[in-house]
């Protein structure tokens, strides 16, 4: 079926996330994303270059579909709620993100800038709240990483009970703030 260019990209990116979410990049051939969106392998190389532009083009789709629903300015009450729903509506990119590329090596640089933005807004927001900067300082680590753990263990569970989900989340990183602040 003939598609404009920008709808072919589109729905070569929304198969190559489901290819890539189920075996990752090592594992998933260009044939593999070429069947899962119907195209041939000549039609995938005529909007990437190779499997690796592919899945960088990827990551950076899942990375700005997240930073757009959950921000990238500060912590607020309503973070925990707006990544459940990030996760909700992307779950193979967000299993990509934060299950797979943190895998690979070779994009592992992506995988670190967005670790990095999430930790330093963990640090804004702990500077203000916990006076002890060693406390701040390891709580502003822990803090994305038992988030997204969280809201993997959600994803792997079917997606039971969003609000239920975010308020147990949310009673995590309260003690994790609790404990710092001690």
């Amino acid at each position: 079926m003939r598609m404009r260019r920008a709808e072919r990209h589109d729905q070569i990116l929304a198969a190559a996330t489901r290819a890539f979410a189920r075996s990752g990049f090592a594992a998933t051939g260009l044939d593999d994303v070429a069947a899962e969106a119907g195209v041939s392998r000549v039609i995938l190389y005529r909007h990437f270059e190779s499997k690796s532009d592919l899945y960088r083009a990827v990551l950076d789709h899942a990375c700005s579909r997240l930073a757009a629903a959950v921000g990238r300015d500060d912590y607020t009450p309503g973070s925990v709620d707006a990544l459940l729903e990030a996760a909700a509506a992307d779950p193979d990119g967000f299993r990509l993100l934060f299950h797979h590329a943190v895998r690979e090596p070779e994009f592992r640089a992506e995988v670190d800038a967005l670790r990095a933005g999430s930790v330093e807004i963990a640090r804004r927001y702990y500077d203000e709240v916990i006076p002890d900067r060693a406390w701040a300082a390891w709580a502003t680590q822990l803090t994305p990483t038992v988030a997204v753990d969280a809201v993997i263990a959600w994803l792997d569970a079917g997606q039971p009970d969003r609000e239920g989900a975010a308020a147990r989340i949310l009673q995590v990183l309260g003690a994790i703030a609790d404990a710092a602040q001690r």
